[in-house]
């Protein structure tokens, strides 16, 4: 008897299930989709064999993208082999997918299913799945479905951003809507103003022109000979600017009032500015046509080549499709007329707008055209498959279109395409070298950029960091400063001075010694030598410095007095010695208290 298995993939992992009474199954069809909602029902049909969570979210996505491209993933290697039974001709395993069904049986031997019953009874497990599997609940099932479909999304479009042929459809697309828009408001403004200015219309040909001439005229009775000049800048053509002053003198138009201006000088500003966006436009279509598609650009031209990858949807299918194809894209309603009615079908679509079919001779126009398909689709296809795209094989191709033009005109026999395609393949390596040296410099550079920022980071954060301890240091120095100069401060404000430190000692014996000189001259009458005194104690000098009130006022008067003293003033002679002998009994006293 076949078993019959049926393999189930979730977001969550794989799961594989074993159906019990096979051959009824099989014979009542519409039984089965009817226990497929109620539960108690598909429980007796349906039981889990096994289940295979997928470890991380990472993994989830390696397994489906393997069973979306049809390959057998280890992880599903892995449960087939354990959970099957051995003897492979007597199990049938149904799965959803034929090109994943056909990739195992070809690896593993096991003979696969789809479709029918198996249809039926995989929208039942994927209905009751969460409750099939144990700890598996349906909010963290729709969690898991909805995180690998995001991720499986944004792998499936995760490309080059530099090839990416989105924006190159959209602005062909839209620069051909913009050249639709400016020729109607164009046509608009010609109307309007045409009333009021007639003969312009005839003198000025481009639409372009004639806005930024109707905004730059207004009333045609104020141009004069200096707005001449500035005609002249802006048609480009002195002849054409000496006609429209020439015709404004003797216009035959209507009389214009000044609202009527305002308004066709607005309009006419706005359809100059979206003639200008089309510039820029245009300049950005050729940038990005350049990097995606530079043979195809090369070969046929920016605006052609982007609008045959419009039509057909991307750069990769316009490489899938065949020269035939490629020939006539733009014209299906004529082929399918022609198709319809048993006409002529069509020789050319799209690539009528190059330049070489208007160049060809009309018998050779279809010719022509068929060769310069057959070309586009060759560069398409390299621009599509190269790594490193260059515009090498365009420019060859090109050259080979215009040997077969000179070919059908004069004759003259072209060059083998062998010979043509090894030129190309010699240039495009050299071009492919070049290019990737240049873009190892950039990131070179880059690096560079990056490494000296971040250095510049690091060191601005440690140099932060090193300043916060240098600035507590100074603040923390600061008032040890202010301490040291407070003792020096305050007796020349109060004239009282506090016991000092010991850095303070050698300036007291210093004005101790000063006054022992004064009072020595003083008792000698300034003349001989003074006699030796022996030095006073450390006991004495603290003694001397508590007790003294305004050591510092003291010496200053006695330096003055013995200035005068060596004057020889007698009078001022007897005041130094009443203050020395005081300070020789308070010396004494000191001493016996000591």
């Amino acid at each position: 008897m076949v078993l019959l298995h049926v393999l189930f993939e979730h977001a969550v992992g794989y799961a594989l299930l074993a159906l019990k009474e096979v051959e009824e199954i099989s014979l009542l069809l519409p039984q089965v989709e009817e226990s497929v909602l109620n539960l108690g029902k598909f429980h007796n049909i349906v039981r889990l064999v096994a289940f295979s969570p997928f470890s991380s979210s990472q993994v989830a996505l390696e397994n489906a993208n393997a069973v979306s491209e049809g390959v057998v993933h280890e992880d599903l290697r892995l449960l087939l082999e354990t959970h099957l039974p051995s003897k492979k001709k007597k199990v049938l395993l149904g799965v959803g997918d034929p090109k994943i069904g056909a990739a195992i049986q070809e690896e593993l031997g096991y003979s696969c299913q789809t479709g029918g019953v198996i249809a039926e009874i995989l929208r039942g497990v994927r209905l009751h799945f969460h409750n099939l599997v144990k700890g598996l609940t349906d909010v963290s099932a729709c969690k898991a479905q909805l995180g690998l479909g995001h991720s499986y999304s944004r792998a499936k479009v995760k490309f080059n951003v530099n090839r990416v042929d989105n924006m190159i459809i959209q602005s062909i697309s839209l620069l051909d809507q913009l050249d639709k828009d400016i020729n109607t408001f164009s046509m608009r403004v010609r109307e309007w103003y045409g009333y009021h200015f007639p003969e312009l219309v005839k003198i000025i040909n481009d639409n372009a022109t004639y806005c930024r001439l109707a905004q730059f005229i207004g009333n045609r009775k104020e141009l004069n000979e200096d707005k001449l000049e500035k005609l002249e800048e802006l048609t480009m053509d002195g002849a054409k600017a000496k006609a429209i002053l020439d015709a404004s003198r003797s216009s035959m138009g209507m009389d214009i009032s000044a609202i009527d201006l305002i308004n066709i000088e607005s309009f006419s500003s706005r359809v100059v500015s979206l003639s200008e966006y089309r510039q820029s436009l245009h300049t950005y279509l050729r940038s990005k046509m350049s990097q995606v598609a530079p043979s195809l650009s090369a070969l046929i031209g920016e605006a052609v080549g982007a609008r045959l990858i419009a039509h057909a949807g991307s750069l990769t299918n316009l490489a899938k499709y065949p020269a035939s194809t490629v020939q006539i894209l733009g014209a299906e309603k004529a082929l399918f007329r022609a198709l319809k009615t048993r006409g002529n079908t069509p020789k050319y679509g799209l690539i009528f707008h190059s330049t070489f079919i208007g160049r060809a001779a009309a018998k050779n126009k279809g010719r022509i055209s068929r060769y310069l398909a057959n070309k586009c689709s060759i560069a398409s296809r390299i621009d599509c498959f190269s790594e490193v795209p260059t515009s090498v094989f365009g420019e060859k191709l090109r050259e080979q279109v215009e040997e077969r033009l000179s070919f059908y005109e004069t004759g003259e026999i072209p060059r083998k395409n062998l010979d043509v395609m090894k030129e190309a393949m010699v240039q495009a390596e050299a071009a492919a070298a070049e290019i990737t040296r240049k873009l190892e410099k950039q990131e070179k550079k880059r690096l560079k950029k990056e490494k000296k920022r971040l250095a510049a980071l690091a060191l601005a954060s440690s140099g932060n960091s090193s300043s916060a301890p240098e600035e507590c240091e100074e603040t923390q120095e600061k008032p040890k400063k202010k301490k040291k100069q407070k003792p020096q401060e305050a007796p020349q404000e109060n004239g009282i001075e506090e016991p000092p430190a010991s850095s303070s000692k050698p300036k007291k014996k210093k004005s101790f010694s000063k006054e022992e000189l004064v009072s020595d001259v003083a008792e000698t009458g300034g003349g001989g030598s003074p006699p030796k005194r022996k030095k006073p104690s450390a006991q004495e000098e603290m003694a001397n410095d508590v007790e003294e009130t305004g050591p510092r006022k003291v010496p200053k008067k006695k330096r003055k007095l013995s200035a005068k003293e060596e004057g020889g003033s007698g009078p001022e002679e007897a005041t130094p010695s009443k203050s020395s002998a005081k300070k020789k009994k308070k010396l004494h006293k000191a001493s016996q208290e000591d």
